[in-house]
């Protein structure tokens, strides 16, 4: 996992209004804590904040964070954003240990082409993330998992996701994950076309068919 060096400001004002003044500064007010700290107020430019997040380590990167001569290391985590724009309006970072195990949410990306693509079917994605629990530097950026032979109605679940060293998987293992469906337009085609087709006699009921081996029952004449 990479590390990404950020530079804070300490001593920030608290409240609503000092944090929309940040803001219009182009920063962002944010707070340090763990590892023996109460909460440490700081704030942090907007773009170098945009820039330590976006590396390949994403929202998982080791930040070590400068504030005021003293480095902290930190992973993010608390993230808020705005509603609309998108754009973090605040940001927790959370003192961390190298060689202290932590849990973080880790990408899931699917590669493949599913064999159950060629008889119509569809991938439907039930989740893209996985939590784990490893050394700060061992977090990957992202897990690879192949749906190629992926057939309609097979599914992957949690236990299919590869080992990592160093990586523990933390949510259950029969979670799914992906699946391969038939397109639900053309499962209500088929339903239709059944109907269609099917008889009922002068009260509604479902005439069945006879087999073409089987007479039907005559009734006795007495």
């Amino acid at each position: 996992m990479e590390q990404v060096a950020l530079r804070a400001e300490a001593g920030r004002e608290t409240g609503s209004r000092a944090s929309r003044r940040l803001r219009r500064e182009n920063k962002v007010p944010a707070t340090v804590y763990g590892r023996g700290l109460d909460g440490l107020s700081i704030a942090i430019d907007r773009r170098e904040l945009y820039g330590a997040l976006h590396t390949d380590a994403g929202l998982n990167a080791v930040i070590q964070l400068e504030v005021d001569g003293t480095t902290y290391t930190t992973v993010a985590r608390e993230i808020q954003r705005h509603p609309v724009r998108t754009e973090i309006n605040h940001i927790d970072f959370v003192q961390i240990s190298l060689d202290e195990i932590i849990e973080a949410v880790v990408g899931i990306e699917y590669v493949g082409e599913p064999a159950g693509a060629l008889e119509g079917g569809i991938v439907e994605t039930i989740s893209n993330t996985v939590t784990v629990e490893a050394l700060p530097m061992a977090i990957p950026s992202e897990i690879l998992l192949d749906i190629s032979a992926l057939g309609v109605g097979d599914s992957l679940r949690i236990s299919d996701l590869p080992e990592l060293d160093g990586v523990t998987y933390v949510d259950d293992p029969d979670s799914p994950l992906v699946t391969v469906v038939i397109p639900r337009l053309l499962v209500e085609e088929v339903e239709e076309d059944e109907e269609a087709i099917a008889e009922y006699d002068e009260e509604g009921n479902l005439i069945e068919p006879v087999a073409a081996d089987e007479e039907p029952d005559e009734e006795d004449e007495g």
